[in-house]
């Protein structure tokens, strides 16, 4: 059985991170990080400007895993464990064919450090084993090389380019739909 509703929360734990849930006391840097011109480079959404925003943004994702429609993360360092340095969900859950994408952001000050992959690998792990997850698919800006790499070094398949398939800021975008299965075999219904 698909399971997409958690109470209490999942917090996830790695060897440098925690991933909790996000709250009030985190929307200035979930301002900072949807008001990041490198952050938002490639999330073809509209960046929030203000406090207002980022509530909104939170509000968002609450009511979505109230309804079991996503399971959203707080990247924090373990040491650090008020200050987020971005986000990591499974949203877009098509509940009956036990699929979700995946997405995530982090402000530029984190990048290439590896807390991407170390995250990434743990909600994938989340996503099969816990949830009961038969796929999981990531949609990327095909100019994001840096999102590719990750997608594919932790066992991702390219398996799609559309192209024009969106339409943001007054044109036409192209996606890259990676994805992978659940070879674990947990599968039950």
């Amino acid at each position: 059985m698909l399971r997409t509703i958690f109470h209490p929360f999942p917090e996830i734990i790695t060897s440098r991170l925690l991933l909790r849930k996000m709250q009030l006391p985190d929307l200035h840097q979930i301002l900072a990080l949807r008001s990041n011109d490198e952050s938002m480079k490639y999330i073809d959404r509209k960046k929030a400007s203000s406090i207002k925003e980022a509530e909104d943004f939170l509000v968002m994702i609450d009511t979505s895993m109230a309804s079991g429609d996503s399971v959203a993360w707080g990247i924090v360092n373990k040491q650090a464990p008020a200050t987020l340095m971005g986000n990591i969900s499974l949203w877009r859950i098509l509940k009956d064919h036990y699929r979700a994408e995946i997405g995530y952001m982090l402000l530029p000050e984190f990048w290439n450090k590896g807390f991407m992959k170390e995250a990434l690998s743990m909600v994938v792990d989340f996503g099969f084993l816990t949830m009961g997850l038969h796929s999981i698919e990531a949609r990327i800006n095909p100019s994001n090389k840096a999102s590719a790499a990750l997608l594919l070094t932790s066992g991702f398949t390219k398996e799609a380019y559309f192209r024009e398939d969106y339409f943001f800021n007054g044109q036409f975008g192209d996606t890259e739909v990676y994805s992978k299965l659940n070879n674990n075999g947990c599968l039950t219904t």
